[in-house]
């Protein structure tokens, strides 16, 4: 095996000493490093010799010029065409962050020991890889450093999907970013990799689609296939560059679906696609999420809602059962216009049980707003049979399936009541209700994009909100985990972002860097995620001590435009 190369020697100063923490190292000439390389140093240990790895966090220039003024005089005082008097005498140093030591010797690393990229080994005992099972290794992307080597990055299943850790969120500038594909291909991987080690049943996953048709044939090779390039990617990682299988599409009803049987999408997947509405017998118990985005200081609108839920609600089944004052209601209609919330004689709004009437004005107004004047279509008075409940069909989830709702063309009223919805449903199975059905996936995958409009940074309170902290900070525990995608992590409520123990950075701006929600990141590291390309990211994992670079795979599945 030929020996690596060393590329520079640890140097360490009276002004700037080595730590346990860090160290600098001075680069051979010719020799090139980049930020968020891997290398090794020498470091002493009881039996011989040792290895430290760390991550180059950035890189200087320095010279023997006590100014900048002297360079300008060396240089026959300014001109720029000619030979200088006084030749520099000069180096690049690298900044190192330590990542870890391969036998736990974390003692400063003295001056002039050897520096060498690591290789494919040593990446992995850097980040702690090898300490991971491998039946609990997700490959994650790729690392590749200046030199050409290549290591596949794995984040450890039980930080990804508990119980250690769980939830995974996702950030960056859009269209750079790569998102969504970043995603779904890590939803790809964690399948491929449950499915080798027999617990592919094991998992269920559902995908919101709030883009277009970006996910709606994610079933479906992509036409032509994938580059060369993308291919040896997948293969080097150790996954197979394949579609999704066992998927299952819940796509809205719209205003002309009853005319023509289409759903209100922007594309019909091929197969397996089914159309979900909202009758009043579907929501009535959710008219909280329905309304979450409607200010509501006093909690006045609650009480209402509270009232309609009890009134609708069959006492002894908790089921839908209108009776008393409420047995006249029967769809939205009737519930907006009628008794109890109407007074038929006068047509006038009135009170119900504490509730004054002008705060059910207040509600009339904003309901009929939502379900009537501003609706997409997919509140219905009474839903056909052939139509299906979000709730009813996300409680029939089975393990190993994955199940993709459309909200990309419902307004954001709609958008947030569904994605309630579906975390209240999948919260009742896993944590208050519990389910009779054998086939409920041990874990669950909840992928939305657009997280910050369900739980932005700036609200207070909100049944939304709720819902997803509840998730957030419960769902390790549950099996329950939170994929969340934004462009500012920044937007997105402290704690959601707090309780992600995977955090994915792709391409920001330096204002966004600034939040607080970074402030796990070194200086350096913020000034190049400002510089990443497109399709590069940063990882921050629970296990790594430092975030590091990866690239990854486009996804190999048929996407809108494709």
């Amino acid at each position: 095996m030929e020996e690596r190369a060393i590329i520079g020697l640890v140097s360490a100063t009276s002004n700037e000493p080595t730590s346990s923490d860090s160290f600098t190292f001075w680069l051979a000439p010719g020799v090139i490093v980049n930020p968020f390389d891997i290398v090794e140093a020498e470091q002493i240990a009881h039996d011989g010799m040792s290895r430290t790895f760390g991550i180059v966090t950035t890189l200087e220039h320095t010279t023997d010029a006590p100014t900048h003024l002297a360079n300008y005089i060396s240089n026959d005082f300014g001109q720029v065409g000619g030979e200088p008097n006084t030749v520099r005498q000069g180096t690049t140093i690298a900044k190192v962050a330590v990542l870890s030591n391969d036998k736990d010797i974390y003692m400063p690393l003295a001056c002039d020991r050897s520096v060498r990229f690591a290789d494919e080994e040593g990446i992995q005992v850097a980040l702690g890889v090898d300490k991971i099972d491998k039946r609990y290794r997700v490959p994650a992307g790729l690392i590749r450093l200046s030199n050409g080597t290549q290591a596949v990055v794995y984040l450890d299943l039980r930080y990804v999907l508990g119980p250690e850790g769980a939830h995974v969120n996702i950030t960056g500038i859009s269209g750079l970013a790569t998102k969504t594909s970043y995603a779904m291909f890590l939803i790809q991987s964690i399948l491929q990799t449950a499915e080798k080690v027999g617990m592919r049943d094991k998992i269920g996953v559902i995908i919101l689609n709030v883009k277009h048709g970006d996910l709606l044939s994610i079933d479906q090779p992509p036409k032509g296939g994938l580059e060369k390039e993308q291919l040896d990617m997948w293969e080097r990682l150790g996954l197979t560059p394949k579609p999704f299988d066992r998927v299952r599409y819940l796509l809205p009803y719209g205003k002309e679906t009853l005319r023509t049987g289409r759903p209100n999408s922007f594309r019909l997947p091929e197969k397996n696609w089914m159309i979900y509405a909202y009758s009043l017998q579907d929501t009535y118990n959710k008219l909280d999420l329905l309304l979450s985005q409607i200010p509501d200081p006093w909690d006045t609108l609650g009480a209402l809602i509270g009232e309609i839920n009890a009134g609708l609600s069959d006492p002894r089944t908790g089921q839908w059962g209108p009776s008393g004052r409420w047995g006249k209601v029967s769809d939205w209609s009737t519930l907006l216009n009628g008794e109890p919330l109407v007074d038929t004689k006068t047509g006038q709004s009135q009170k119900v049980g504490e509730v004054p009437a002008v705060t059910v004005g207040r509600f009339r107004r904003i309901l009929r707003r939502i379900i009537e004047t501003r609706q997409s279509g997919i509140f219905v008075s009474n839903r056909r049979k052939d139509v299906r409940s979000i709730s009813e069909e996300i409680a029939k989830i089975k393990g190993g399936e994955v199940i993709v709702v459309d909200i990309a063309k419902l307004t954001d009223d709609e958008q947030t009541l569904v994605f309630g919805d579906i975390l209240r449903t999948i919260y009742s199975l896993y944590a208050e209700e519990g389910s009779e059905s054998e086939d409920l996936p041990e874990k669950v995958i909840i992928f939305v994009d657009e997280l910050n409009k369900y739980a932005p940074t700036r609200e207070k309170e909100s049944p939304i909100i709720e819902q997803v902290l509840d998730i957030a900070e419960r769902g390790r525990s549950l099996g329950v985990v939170l994929f969340g995608a934004e462009q500012f992590m920044s937007a997105v409520h402290e704690r959601v972002a707090g309780n992600s123990s995977t955090l994915v950075i792709g391409r920001s701006g330096s204002a966004e860097l600034s939040a607080v929600h970074y402030r796990f990141l070194d200086p350096a590291v913020k000034a190049n995620i400002t510089r990443l390309e497109k399709g590069e990211l940063v990882l921050s994992h629970a296990i790594f001590r430092q975030p590091v670079k990866i690239v990854f795979p486009k996804p190999a599945y048929l996407q809108e435009g494709v």
